[in-house]
């Protein structure tokens, strides 16, 4: 049963307070009402899931109100929907600046206000459960996923992925380029499923280095090897010169002996429901657990599908399909990326680059674009190097 919301009315006008306390009664949320200047410990107290605030910008306590709720640790995250007059919306404007996610004009049409409420509460739900770097859904969404493609019985296929060697990687380069390689790693995930997979295909990130992905079970093997191609291209990228020609890093393991540890690879287990039914998300967490202790033993990038048949009454791994790549082979078939070349030709600095992959990871915006809104690199030249990279492919 879902919880019901609770939503802070702070209004002045009674008789508008009173018309909005009714709708909101009415589409099943709990209200409460703060009139007068109320102070954020008051505000606290009533602990909501949302605010609506009915507050004269014409004061500075409105203003003010506003801002000291945006920045207090318990209230910066609740949603924020201010009442505004159409007199002062032109006035007050640039003021709007002032944490508030929503504006409506009064008095508001009840239809566009549950509207506003609604999406508000949404995405409040949303960025409370998807990581804060990645920016992608988390642990508590991925299971609602799950739990609806199961009662539905929808045919799903339902990987994860691991990166291996993150942690060496981290230990040796530290947080700050390990987070790029999370960054990089949903970005190239991202790409891959909205290329190879379906229009409603979910991409998550449970933490850390471990993401998934839920496809239909025809699109599985695809993006498994292209994800796993893209991420052999770039990510000995992250590696100093050095350690890519050797192939390896060297660190100390816990109990302090130096060793060889191999480039990152990545490992994805999957599952789907083709031959086998989950009844629960249970039961798929148990067969990814098994068929990742069993990926674990094998070096290098490579994904398998697991499909379980009944053989003399007893039941057998069978991977119907999986997939080992050593480097040398991707070697051979991989070009170089735009701003590796940039970087090799002296256009760029490796700080900008850095910088600009940031950017490009994080909001999905074309390299090449970012390139020139920068001012970094005119077009005509820009298209020079896209052409080198593509005889380089």
């Amino acid at each position: 049963m879902n919880q019901i919301k609770k939503i802070l009315l702070i209004a002045r006008d009674k008789n508008l307070a009173e018309i909005i306390y009714f709708c909101l009664e009415g589409w099943g949320y709990e209200v409460d009402i703060l009139k007068e200047n109320p102070n954020l410990a008051e505000i606290k107290k009533k602990e909501p899931d949302l605010i609506i605030l009915d507050f004269p910008f014409s004061h500075k306590e409105g203003l003010s109100l506003c801002r000291e709720i945006k920045e207090g640790f318990v209230t910066s995250s609740l949603p924020l929907i201010v009442l505004i007059d159409k007199k002062q919306l032109r006035k007050h404007l640039l003021n709007l600046k002032h944490g508030i996610d929503d504006y409506l004009l009064k008095p508001p049409d009840p239809l566009d206000l549950r509207v506003r409420i609604e999406m508000a509460l949404k995405r409040t739900q949303y960025s409370f459960y998807t990581n804060s770097l990645t920016n992608l859904p988390g642990g508590k969404i991925i299971e609602e996923i799950l739990k609806e493609k199961i009662t539905k019985r929808e045919p799903f296929s339902f990987a994860h992925a691991d990166i291996d060697n993150f942690k060496y990687f981290n230990d040796k380069y530290g947080y700050l380029k390990g987070d790029r390689v999370i960054t990089q790693t949903a970005y190239i995930l991202y790409q891959t499923v909205k290329k190879y997979g379906n229009p409603k295909d979910f991409i998550g990130h449970i933490g850390g280095d471990d993401f998934v992905f839920i496809t239909s079970p025809d699109k599985e093997k695809i993006i498994a090897s292209e994800f796993i191609y893209e991420f052999e291209r770039l990510m000995p990228l992250h590696y100093s010169p050095e350690d890519r020609v050797c192939g390896y890093i060297e660190v100390e393991d816990r109990t302090n002996q130096l060793r060889k540890v191999p480039l990152m690879s990545i490992s994805i287990a999957i599952v789907n429901n083709q031959q086998r039914e989950f009844k629960n998300v249970v039961q798929i967490n148990d067969a990814l657990t098994e068929l990742k202790s069993y990926l674990k033993k094998i070096p290098g990038s490579k994904f398998m599908v697991e499909r379980r048949k009944l053989n003399q009454g007893k039941k057998q791994r069978r991977p119907s399909f999986s997939l080992i790549q050593n480097r040398e082979v991707l070697d051979k078939k991989k070009f170089p990326p735009l701003g590796q070349l940039l970087l090799n030709r002296g256009k760029i600095t490796p700080y900008l680059l850095e910088e600009l992959l940031d950017i490009h990871f994080k909001r999905a915006i074309p390299l090449g674009e970012i390139l020139k809104d920068r001012g970094v690199i005119a077009d005509e030249e820009l298209q020079k190097f896209l052409s080198l990279q593509r005889k380089n492919s």
